[in-house]
């Protein structure tokens, strides 16, 4: 007769760390995925079925469970929005169904940290399904494309795209655009419709919902001074 033998319980998100603890070498490895994060909250703001994280560990191996990749933003598809009653301290598999993040987003910095061979070969044994690489400043050091997508295929990472690159899984296009995020005008990793829009970063639509309200008060305006001159009392109407 067979005997099976108990494994030991994987950890919890409780007891494991939220992140490697490293910290980035600049402000647009935090600021680069907060941002997509930011526009996918508007405008999936309807759906609680995808998760967003922003340099939170991600722990994959039962066999090694205290084993984690942290990727600057990854996104995953069909688990829950939120985990209350205080939200995700990691992301573990265990936890997850075992799915992991369709998308990791990297931002490749001063300090190469390996994203174009460790931590690629790391998020095809995770089973990333996209990979994007963002290195606006040190392209050229590193021989490759200031951006770039890699598709999995056949169980290894297919570069795509060095430009903007539709996942239909998502429905939604990545790329880099000019805009504002932050009171700062620079180039951005943005989302991007079906028709090649880009959506826009909070501050782009707070400008919009002033410059839309400024346009309503002056056609109010115009329309009251136009009754006026016809001599109708606005307020008698």
């Amino acid at each position: 007769m067979e005997q099976s033998i108990a494994l030991p319980p994987l950890p919890t998100a409780a007891e494991l760390p939220d992140s490697d603890d490293t910290a980035v070498d600049n402000e647009l490895q935090n600021l680069i995925p907060n941002l997509l994060l930011a526009i996918l909250a508007a405008i999936w703001s309807d759906r609680q079925d995808w998760y967003f994280g922003v340099d939170m560990g991600i722990y994959y191996l039962p066999t090694a469970p205290r084993k984690s990749i942290v990727p600057d933003g990854f996104l995953s598809l069909g688990v829950e929005r939120r985990r209350q009653p205080s939200g995700r301290l990691s992301y573990l598999l265990w936890e997850e169904n075992w799915t992991p993040p369709i998308l990791v987003v990297e931002v490749v910095s001063q300090t190469y940290g390996g994203e174009y061979d460790i931590k690629l070969s790391k998020y095809l044994d995770l089973g990333v399904l996209y990979y994007v690489i963002y290195n606006p400043d040190y392209w050229q050091r590193d021989n490759h494309a200031p951006f770039e997508v890699y598709q999995r295929v056949d169980d290894e990472f297919i570069l795509q795209s060095q430009e903007r690159f539709w996942i239909p899984e998502l429905q939604l296009g990545i790329g880099v655009d000019l805009g504002t995020y932050k009171g700062w005008e620079r180039e951005w990793l943005f989302w991007f419709d079906r028709a090649g829009s880009r959506f826009p970063s909070p501050d782009e639509r707070i400008e919009q919902a002033q410059q839309q309200a400024q346009q309503a008060q002056k056609a109010l305006e115009d329309l009251l001074h136009l009754l006026k001159q016809r001599g109708i009392d606005p307020d008698s109407l």
